[in-house]
């Protein structure tokens, strides 16, 4: 079984099956639409959503103004995969993002591991997406005195605990007046409004997030329907955000007052750390470009460029605010969920504000349309390597769209989104998105040394890293054994092992680059990368590992023996003569 676990696709094969339009039991080929254009578009779509308009004032927070170091380090890290991305959807121009490209490079258990894990990121990260989405609704609403109930616009165990605080208060002596008096509260009392005027059915309180449960409709709705028509609502809602982000850097700018920025970095290196999740939960996306592959006029050229060009525009603009958010008001006041608004508001511009509430909402439907559109792709491809039933692979006979995984994905996100309270969802999609970076950036090390590789019209430019990353991995010893002489007893904790395995995989990889020469840019993408997942803590990587064992379960239960590679359907094809 060892041998057959890491049995691999080539890449001819999969170039074959996809122009056939395999495991699809019409044989229809999706609709080919999209440009460079549409691309860059689709991954700015992708990045720019609930990161500028909500996390980036918890980084900022967390930070002070030196989180512009951690979205320009997160860019490189971010950039070495893109860079990987790149390559590999240039010489492998399918659906399937970096579930395909691990089948070639790594082998099928593998490729299940990072298909399972993209769930992580495009399914469960879109629930929280949906949620802060239903935020920025509810609350525009109120602003225009139209009030949706609170019962309506949240979670159970939300209005539960804000129910529970507030009789607590009240036993103690407080009154809902007083409680009402500070501002503070208000948040703590719509939950416990959501709470006591909910409708009780059975002993049960009837409270759910409707608008969230809405918009994932709408936009599986428009995802169904068509990539024409996801490109063209996708570029109208890109175009509409850009000209708002700009609108508030360039008049935001005559407002900084740059004694906010001293200090630059209050909190020091390990403050700014503690925006790792938000800030790359904000560069999710541009590897969501790469899921299109079969619906691009030419992948292969506009594929790796217009994930660069993307990552370059959002990098580019995000300094750019959180040095202008920092600039207008003390990092201390940031930590809110709607930074943006608050400094136009704390200005008097008021009409500013409800600008920036209006496209937020904008902003957080087109990262849903992004995903919603990326998820069903990884399936269909999971499904016409055996891993997945056939019907998830089996597009609309009109629309062209892979209509159950649509479907299925759509009620994967809109039912939980009703019901769910996910603050711990942004860290696990962080780190599954940066699980999935490193096997990429791996995955081209491989890709290299593979013999008869197709040609490629974009290769990640070789650098040897022979010398270069031992002497770097040398010297940052160095200077942390010289500068934090306790470091490295300091992590020998579980809350900080993490970091003890980044160390021995950068060991590891290093050995091996100065053995193989291998690339540079690959390796300092895999080690950057892995980095930052070392910054989430231990019960964070409890959850992914966790996830990760619930989706072997099911590979060896299904997978396993269905799969196209397995020896009962290789032999049945050599039998019939395929």
């Amino acid at each position: 079984m060892s041998t057959s676990l890491f049995r691999k696709k080539s890449i001819s094969t999969i170039l074959k099956d996809a122009e056939s339009g395999f495991g699809d039991g019409d044989h229809v080929s999706l609709k080919k639409v999209l440009g460079v254009r549409d691309l860059t578009f689709f991954g700015v779509a992708a990045v720019i959503g609930a990161g500028v308009f909500s996390s980036i004032g918890k980084a900022s927070y967390d930070g002070g103004p030196g989180v512009v170091y951690l979205y320009v380090f997160t860019a490189i890290a971010c950039g070495f995969a893109a860079l990987c991305y790149a390559e590999f959807a240039s010489t492998v121009p399918v659906s399937g993002s970096a579930y395909t490209y691990s089948y070639v490079a790594f082998g099928e258990i593998f490729a299940w591991i990072i298909g399972w894990d993209l769930l992580m990121e495009y399914a469960i990260g879109n629930i929280a997406v949906a949620i802060s989405w239903s935020d920025y609704f509810t609350n525009l609403m109120d602003k225009a005195g139209m009030h949706v109930a609170n019962w309506l616009s949240m979670d159970y165990v939300t209005a539960h605990s804000g129910f529970t605080e507030v009789t607590d208060l009240l036993t103690k002596g407080e009154t809902l007046q007083s409680l009402a008096h500070n501002p503070d509260n208000a948040n703590l009392l719509s939950r416990y409004d959501a709470w006591t005027h909910a409708p009780v059915l059975g002993g049960l309180h009837l409270i759910m997030d409707l608008p969230a449960f809405c918009i994932v409709t709408l936009i599986t709705a428009v995802v169904f329907v068509g990539i024409k028509e996801s490109r063209a609502m996708s570029n109208i809602m890109v175009i509409i955000k850009l000209c708002v982000i700009f609108l508030v850097i360039v008049l935001g700018a005559y407002y900084v007052h740059p004694q906010n920025w001293t200090p630059f970095t209050p909190n020091g290196f390990s403050g700014i750390l503690k925006g790792v999740s938000a800030v790359f939960f904000a560069y999710i996306g541009f590897d969501a470009i790469s899921t299109t592959a079969e619906e691009c006029k030419n992948p292969q050229k506009d594929l790796p460029r217009s994930m660069i060009y993307s990552l370059i525009i959002c990098t580019i603009l995000y300094v750019l605010l959180a040095l202008v958010l920092t600039g207008m008001v003390s990092y201390k006041q940031l930590n809110v969920g709607d930074p943006l608004a608050l400094v136009f508001e704390q200005r008097g511009l008021h009409w500013i504000a409800g600008i920036v509430a209006v496209s937020a909402i904008i902003a957080t439907a087109s990262v849903l349309l992004v995903f919603q559109m990326g998820q069903p792709r990884i399936w269909m491809s999971m499904s016409r390597d055996g891993l997945l039933p056939k019907i998830f692979s089996k597009l609309h006979p009109k629309f062209k769209t892979p209509s159950f995984s649509t479907i299925l994905t759509g009620i994967l996100v809109a039912v939980p989104a009703l019901f769910l309270n996910l603050s711990t969802v942004l860290s696990l999609t962080s780190i599954g998105t940066l699980f999935a970076f490193v096997l990429v950036c791996g995955g081209i090390l491989v890709l290299d040394k593979m013999p008869n590789k197709p040609a490629s019209k974009f290769r990640v430019p070789y650098v040897s890293g022979k010398f270069i990353v031992p002497a770097m991995f040398i010297a940052a010893l160095v200077l942390i054994i010289y500068n934090v002489p306790g470091y490295f007893k300091s992590i020998a904790t579980l809350e900080t092992s993490p970091m003890i395995l980044f160390w021995i995989v950068t060991l590891i990889v290093t050995v091996y680059t100065f053995i193989k020469d291998f690339s540079l840019i690959p390796v300092l993408g895999l080690i950057s990368c892995f980095y930052l997942m070392a910054q989430e803590t231990h019960l964070v990587w409890i959850r992914f590992l966790a996830w990760l064992v619930i989706g072997l379960v099911i590979y060896f239960l299904y997978s396993y023996n269905n799969s196209r590679l397995s020896p009962k359907n290789v032999a049945e094809r050599e039998a019939l003569g395929k």
